[in-house]
C-alpha cells in the first residue's frame, strides 16, 4: 500500500491537453503541473505522480535520478510499459492504471475492424471515390473462428463482443485457467483461426511474439488485428506475410513508432489498415479518466487499498 503523508499531499501531474478535472480534490491537495523537461527536477517533491500524458516516455528517463520518489504513480492508460524501468520496478512505489475505462470501446473497435474487413468496406469506399460500380461478395462473420491473445479485461471484452457476432472466440493468456488457453495452445489455435487479435500487454515474454513463424502458421484466409502494443509485432514480418499472401489482411491500431512517419512504407502495404492508436478513445473519456483518478486518490488518502494495482514484475494488473 502506498504511504499517505501527514501533510497536505503534493500531486505532480505530467500534463497533456486537456488537463485533468480533479473536482473533489480542490483545496485538499497541492497540485503541481509539469512537462517532460521539468519532470526529473520535480519528482522529489511529489507524493503522487499522475501520468496524464500517457504517450510520454519521460518517467522512464527521469525516475532513476537522485532524491525521494512518489509513493504512488497512476497512469491514465491501460498499458504501463511507458513507465516501467528497473529502478521503478524495484522500488516500493505503487503503480496503478486505468483498467475499467478502455475495455468496451476497444472491443467495439475490434468488432468494427472485423466487419469492415469481412465486408470489404475499405475497398467499397475507395471505389465510391472513383465513381466505380463493382460488385463483390463479402465474407460471413457468423460461424468464423477467432483467437484473442491477451486474457486481461480488454481481451475478454473483445471475445465477448465477437461472440455476439456469432464468432467462436478462444482466449490465450500467460497461464491456462478455466475458459483461458495457455501459450502452449497458441500455434494450434492460430492454424484454425479466421481472426487473430493481439491484445496482450508488452512484456519481455510478448515482445515480437508475432513474427515470421507465427504468421506462417496462420491460414491464408486469416486476418490479423493488433490493439495491444506495437512491439508485439515484427512489422517487417507482417509486411512480408501480406505481400506474399500468407494471410489475407491486417489492421494495426498500435505501431512500434508512433506517430507513424508519413514516409513509412507501412502506409502503402496492400491489405493493411492503419489507425492512429485510437481504438480505446471515445468522446468523454477524459472525464472518465479524471473521475477514476479522483476515486483512487480518495481511497489512497483514506488509507484504503488501491484498485488497479500493477504487478510491476509482470507489467500488468493480475487476476480477473
Amino acid at each position: 500500500m502506498a504511504v499517505v503523508p501527514a501533510h497536505p499531499p503534493t500531486l505532480l501531474v505530467l500534463d497533456a491537453d486537456p488537463l485533468p478535472r480533479l473536482g473533489r480534490l480542490t483545496g485538499r491537495v497541492r497540485v503541481v503541473h509539469t512537462d517532460e523537461a521539468s519532470l526529473a527536477a520535480r519528482l522529489p517533491e511529489a507524493d503522487v505522480l499522475l501520468v496524464w500524458d500517457f504517450t510520454s516516455r519521460a518517467v522512464r528517463a527521469a525516475w532513476p535520478g537522485a532524491g525521494p520518489r512518489p509513493s504512488w504513480v497512476h497512469t491514465a492508460s491501460a498499458g504501463v510499459d511507458h513507465l516501467l524501468c528497473p529502478e521503478l520496478t524495484a522500488s516500493e512505489t505503487v503503480v496503478t492504471n486505468a483498467r475499467g475505462i478502455f475495455e468496451e470501446p476497444i472491443a467495439e473497435y475490434v468488432a468494427a475492424l472485423v466487419l469492415a474487413m469481412a465486408k470489404d468496406l475499405p475497398r467499397t469506399w475507395e471505389l465510391q471515390r472513383q465513381g466505380e460500380w463493382r460488385h463483390r461478395e463479402g465474407t460471413r462473420v457468423a460461424g468464423t473462428r477467432a483467437v484473442v491473445v491477451g486474457s486481461g479485461p480488454i481481451g475478454r471484452a473483445i471475445a465477448r463482443t465477437l461472440k455476439a457476432l456469432g464468432v467462436t472466440a478462444a482466449v490465450v493468456g500467460r497461464v491456462p485457467r478455466t475458459g483461458i488457453h495457455g501459450p502452449q495452445d497458441l500455434d494450434r489455435l492460430l492454424a484454425r483461426a479466421d481472426w487473430v487479435i493481439a491484445a496482450a500487454p508488452l512484456t519481455d515474454g510478448t515482445r515480437g511474439m508475432f513474427d515470421t513463424r507465427r504468421f506462417g502458421v496462420m491460414q491464408p484466409s486469416a486476418r490479423f488485428v493488433n490493439v495491444g502494443r506495437g512491439p508485439l509485432v515484427d512489422e517487417d514480418a507482417l509486411v512480408r506475410a501480406l505481400e506474399r499472401r500468407w494471410i489475407a489482411g491486417a489492421a494495426l491500431d498500435v505501431l512500434t513508432d508512433e506517430p507513424l512517419p508519413p514516409d513509412s512504407p507501412l502506409w502503402r502495404v496492400p491489405g493493411l489498415l492503419i489507425s492512429p492508436h485510437m481504438s480505446g478513445d471515445t468522446v468523454g473519456r477524459w472525464d472518465e479518466l479524471g473521475a477514476q483518478f479522483v476515486d483512487l486518490f480518495e481511497r489512497w488518502a483514506a488509507g484504503r487499498p488501491l484498485k488497479n494495482v500493477v504487478d510491476k514484475e509482470r507489467g500488468y494488473v493480475p487476476g480477473h
